[in-house]
């Protein structure tokens, strides 16, 4: 998530590809004389994490006076950043400091860098977080065995649960079989009902992963090229030069320059958007936002473009595809994209603090599941969908490497990655993805070298799953 306003930057990307190489600690800190920087990053840090909302506002107004940021989307942000740790100060200079945080929502570490005016009262002119790494002096997480995880994993469940910031699923497995569960929460606040283990959560992009293993098996069986024009298979496309440049391998990898599409455009008509084409016809004439290949930018326009080739390619509805192909051989019966106004009795109502206290997130819920996610699911489909991809039930071994480690090389020799997974903080490689909207908040980790994996699943904000999750990761055994 990134805003430019003004010439100020915001980046909050905790968990990207910005972060620093994974898997080692940072150098031991060293002392740095403080600077007008970091003075004020430490107050800006101190008012998010420690006032409450007018005493925030305040401090911000002081230090801050020219951010084009209203009050509403400094609140909004600080909501998530409330559980920021100060580590040390990484480095200053009169004008610019960054500082280590640990994320204790996210459990992890961060750098908060900070730009001031050049003059008293170095007003703040730049805010930003990037992703970083454990520092030296902290003790890396214990690896558990069984008994073990579980205590550690229900103390932190019940900790979590008890200050209202947990309510969902959770499953750890190991070689296939669930070795821990549990739930915590109401799956409907208003009759009381409880969330138990055949509660259907929403997932958000985790719906981005059955995408790409339908690509990837479009591929194996000879109907997508995924190195072709998607003008080949989507014929008419409204933005000829991005038909002729755009193939399926750079919206796997987020590099097609496609753009988003949240905003006011989608708030508009987010109960009309309804299938694939419905999003194409609304969004795909905009222009390219960069040359395909040249660069990475987060794109959900661009799996829901992904989802279109399924179709063409496929002959079939993406739904009915997914069905055919994943749902049906991963034995995933409590799954779907079914409309938000279709009665499943198991699905949890989402909640979400956005704009106000505590209520339904359905104002914020697109009218069904789509391509680049905000489907349904339960942790125990999700380990079968797990199950069948690393079985070879969903694909054959050379795509599953393809999807697991292919990717793209850019102009500058820039390795992109498939959207597919990624390496945890403590260095161990995962596979799968994450999702993240109001009122939703799900996570799916394989570990294939050591046989784990885990689903967390919350009807809240995130990053409540995420939390957890990392928690979880990094408690893992690494080997078998």
């Amino acid at each position: 998530m990134a805003h430019r306003l003004a010439g100020w930057a915001l980046a909050i990307a905790l968990i990207a590809a910005a972060a620093p190489p994974p898997g080692r600690a940072a150098e031991p800190p060293t002392a740095v004389a403080e600077t007008p920087a970091s003075a004020q990053a430490r107050r800006l840090l101190d008012a998010i994490v420690t006032r409450d909302d007018p005493g925030f506002l305040a401090v911000l107004h002081e230090i801050a006076p020219r951010s084009p940021m209203s009050d509403d989307q400094w609140l909004a942000l600080r909501s998530n950043l409330r559980r920021l740790e100060f580590h040390n100060v990484l480095s200053a200079t009169p004008t610019t400091a960054e500082l280590s945080v640990f994320d204790a929502g996210r459990e992890a570490w961060a750098r908060v860098v900070v730009t001031v005016e050049p003059a008293a009262p170095y007003a703040i002119a730049t805010f930003g977080m990037r992703g970083g790494r454990r520092p030296a002096d902290v003790p890396a997480p214990p690896k558990l065995e069984p008994a073990a995880l579980a205590q550690a994993i229900t103390a932190r469940l019940d900790a979590e649960a008890a200050a209202d910031r947990f309510s969902g699923a959770v499953l750890v497995a190991k070689d296939g079989k669930p070795i821990f569960t549990a739930v915590r929460g109401l799956a409907d606040r208003e009759t009381g009902a409880p969330i138990t283990a055949d509660t259907q959560f929403r997932y958000g992009s985790m719906g981005k992963m059955l995408t790409a293993v339908a690509a990837l098996r479009l591929a194996q069986d000879g109907k997508l090229d995924l190195d072709a024009p998607i003008g080949r298979y989507l014929k008419g496309y409204p933005n000829p030069d991005a038909a002729a440049k755009i193939a399926a391998n750079h919206l796997l990898t987020h590099t097609g320059g496609t753009g988003d599409i949240f905003g006011p455009i989608f708030d508009a008509n987010r109960l009309t958007l309804r299938e694939p084409a419905d999003y194409v016809a609304l969004y795909g004439p905009r222009p390219l936002e960069f040359a395909p290949g040249s660069r990475m930018a987060y794109s959900n326009y661009g799996y829901i473009l992904l989802g279109r080739l399924v179709e063409a390619a496929s002959g079939l509805p993406f739904d009915a595809y997914v069905q055919r192909h994943i749902y049906g051989p991963a034995r995933m019966t409590s799954s779907g994209m079914l409309p938000e106004t279709a009665n499943l009795p198991h699905r949890a109502t989402g909640y979400t603090t956005r704009g106000g206290p505590l209520r339904s997130a359905a104002a914020f819920n697109p009218y069904r599941g789509t391509p680049a996610g905000g489907g349904y699911s339960t942790s125990g489909d999700l380990l079968r969908f797990a199950n069948a991809l690393m079985s070879g039930r969903l694909l054959d071994a050379k795509h599953l490497k393809l999807l697991t480690e292919g990717g793209i090389t850019g102009p500058d020799g820039t390795f992109f990655r498939y959207d597919f997974g990624g390496v945890t903080g403590e260095g161990q490689r995962f596979l799968g993805h994450g999702g993240a909207a109001p009122g939703m908040s799900g996570v799916l980790r394989i570990f294939p070298d050591s046989g784990y994996a885990l689903v967390v699943l919350a009807n809240r904000d995130p990053p409540s799953a995420d939390g957890l999750a990392t928690f979880i990761g990094d408690r893992l055994p690494a080997g078998r």
